[in-house]
């Protein structure tokens, strides 16, 4: 039996638990005990890490793995629950094929360029409504939150009025703390919204996204809600803290800020250091073998859970030379924060989009942005799967 179980602490807001540092430098693979007493595996190397994510012989199938911490992922193990079908994320191929065969042509570069005007417009209207009610703010509820909200509302053909639910309900979610009862209060919340709209799409469909696929005619609707439930939840959330977060580590790192402020067209080279120093994702994800695999001269016995530590990796100096260290002129292509192989984030170009557009806008539009507080008094997510802050008081 390991003594190790998955560090969480972190002691520092913008750096991985330090004993993530300290186990990569050792080795790539470590020996992990998980929540449950299983003994399994954790990943901190980045080739390691890369290797498992790209390897069919680890499954993505929740019935297969054990949680690394107590709590949320014991919720997938309780008798009687089933995810939804269409949560393609939490599936193997074929299944797993067929769902992103009949979504992939609705995130690609080119959908999301010609996204990118009305992304602008959004961040401009937002910008001018914060700017209006004048300082200070909460960067998060007038920024951050409110623009990937309303940009996955309208992909998806979601009424933004609606997002007071689904908002709440994915705070839940996300919490690590929730209890299982809360968290299917929560799914289920989101997916009678989501059956509902459904519905009302198949009597009346418009021009986005779901009626799209209602029109496809491929999916049942038991399936469209579940499609549905996961681009909702992730297409906002995930970026909505990387917004705030992001811009949290430029205000206490002042040199880079003032790199990506006086130069907007470094924007696509920050968003990628961004988005690698910070690695929001500092849960998982995890693996489960399906049969025996050698990965950096470890065996992983088939049945075995493996559980990847995307912050660490990313980290990695053996990739990322002074990987420590924010510098948004740094080439950061080939970070781990959208995963790798099949399950690879769907919506990274819309993510990217939203970014590249909404830092330069927030410091060409306040120049003189800063924090309202110290920074030891911005809460930070520790409690969440996601990371970033609850909170962002500024002012300008």
């Amino acid at each position: 039996m390991s003594d190790l179980t998955l560090p969480m602490v972190r002691r520092r807001p913008l750096d991985p638990p330090d004993e993530l540092g300290e186990l990569r430098r050792q080795a790539p693979v470590h020996r992990l005990t998980f929540a449950d007493g299983h003994l399994g595996w954790l990943v901190t190397g980045y080739a390691a890490a890369r290797a498992v994510l790209a390897d069919p012989r680890f499954s993505n199938r929740p019935e297969r793995m054990h949680p690394p911490i107590p709590g949320r992922m014991e919720l997938a193990r309780r008798e009687g629950f089933r995810l939804p079908p269409g949560m393609f994320l939490r599936t193997d191929p074929p299944e797993h094929t067929r769902y992103r065969r009949l979504l992939t042509g609705q995130f690609t570069v080119r959908r999301m360029k010609a996204l990118e005007p009305r992304i602008a417009e959004i961040t401009e209207e937002h910008l001018d409504a914060m700017e209006a009610a004048g300082p200070p703010a909460d960067l998060v509820e007038a920024f951050a939150l409110p623009i990937p909200s309303l940009v996955i509302c309208e992909l998806l053909g979601v009424p933004y009025e609606d997002r007071a639910r689904f908002q709440e309900d994915a705070r839940i979610l996300f919490n690590l703390e929730t209890k299982a009862e809360d968290a299917l209060a929560a799914v289920g919340s989101t997916m009678a919204y989501l059956s509902d709209l459904i519905g009302r799409k198949r009597d009346k469909p418009d021009d986005d996204l779901l009626s799209g696929l209602v029109e496809g005619g491929e999916l049942t609707d038991e399936e469209l809600t579940g499609v549905g439930f996961l681009l909702l939840l992730a297409g906002h959330e995930t970026t909505a803290n990387m917004l705030g977060l992001g811009t949290y580590a430029l205000l206490t790192n002042p040199a880079q800020l003032a790199a990506l402020r006086d130069d907007p067209s470094i924007a696509e080279t920050a968003v990628e250091e961004l988005l690698r120093y910070l690695t929001i994702i500092h849960l998982g994800p995890v693996r489960s073998a399906v049969e025996d695999v050698e990965i950096e001269g470890v065996l992983i016995r088939a049945g075995e859970t493996v559980a990847l530590s995307l912050p660490a990796a990313n980290r990695d100096p053996e990739r990322f030379p002074g990987g420590d260290t924010l510098d948004v002129t740094r080439p950061a292509t080939g970070h781990l924060t959208f995963g790798h192989g099949i399950h690879q984030c769907l919506g990274q170009q819309l993510a990217r989009a939203e970014m590249r557009i909404a830092y330069p806008a927030l410091l060409r539009r306040l120049p003189g942005l800063r924090l309202a507080v110290t920074p030891e008094e911005v809460p930070m997510r520790s409690d969440m799967s996601i990371y970033g802050v609850h909170r962002l008081p500024v002012t300008w």
